[in-house]
């Protein structure tokens, strides 16, 4: 499948760049939808609140392919370490990206990058591991 080599995180990077730079004045903080809670609480969401559950579940995503090892499972890391790279350079950069919305966009990113690392690397090791006692070499 096409989307398992691509950094599903992408797409809300260029969802929000979308909407910066095609819709100037777009507001990521009006509220969407109101609702009332059965305590009696009041709960709005707004855009920003969308963009950033919809990266955190898509972070699940990207955390649950990091999980198996192949050859695109490397160059799925190196991409999305690219797209850290060019979320953290725009961050810095762009004075219309420099909001709160796209700080933890960037954060999810970072999240994204170093949990794949460290999973691959745990998976890595183990395939080492079972490797080594299955031919009878103990280190």
């Amino acid at each position: 499948m096409f989307l398992l080599g691509v950094p599903l995180l992408m797409l809300p990077f260029a969802i929000y760049n979308i909407f910066v730079f095609l819709m100037p004045g777009f507001a990521w903080s009006s509220e969407l939808w109101h609702f009332r809670m059965m305590s009696g609480g009041e709960w709005g969401i707004t855009p920003a609140d969308v963009m950033i559950a919809a990266a955190v579940l898509l972070l699940l995503v990207e955390m649950i392919k990091a999980a198996r090892m192949s050859r695109r499972s490397i160059v799925d890391h190196l991409l999305s370490l690219l797209l850290f790279v060019g979320m953290l350079v725009e961050f810095l950069m762009v004075k219309q990206v420099a909001s709160i919305t796209f700080f933890l966009l960037l954060v999810v990113s970072f999240a994204d990058v170093a949990g794949g690392f460290a999973i691959s690397l745990g998976a890595a090791r183990r395939d080492v591991t079972v490797n080594e006692i299955e031919s009878g070499h103990h280190a």
